[in-house]
């Protein structure tokens, strides 16, 4: 699985933390590896950095799954690292739901 850190102009993405959320997303989503292709993270500030606000941080993150059209979830938060396992969590939910119910199919 590929992971893409994508960021707007508020954020510094490069380097290590594109590396430290690579290794967080492979160990929430490990159970679904050999499934998803590639993930994308995208940050965005909403308030362009310029204001500080409750929520104003979101992560979307796009999965692409063997055999599925793109999956995805996103989260609002106070702060990146919120935003992002909040998405984490929830394309984990997500995932869960399509893949166990073509089990079943």
């Amino acid at each position: 699985m590929q992971v893409h850190l994508n960021t707007d102009n508020h954020f510094d993405g490069a380097g290590r933390k594109e590396g430290y959320w690579s290794e967080v997303a492979h160990e929430k989503l490990k159970r679904f590896e050999e499934r998803i292709s590639t993930l994308e993270i995208h940050l965005a500030d909403e308030n362009s950095g310029a204001k500080h606000g409750a929520e104003d941080k979101k992560c979307t993150i796009e999965a692409r799954v063997n055999g599925y059209s793109q999956l995805s979830a996103s989260c609002k938060s106070d702060s990146i690292e919120k935003s992002i396992l909040g998405a984490l969590d929830k394309l984990k939910s997500v995932l869960e739901h399509a893949l166990d119910k073509a089990k079943t199919h």
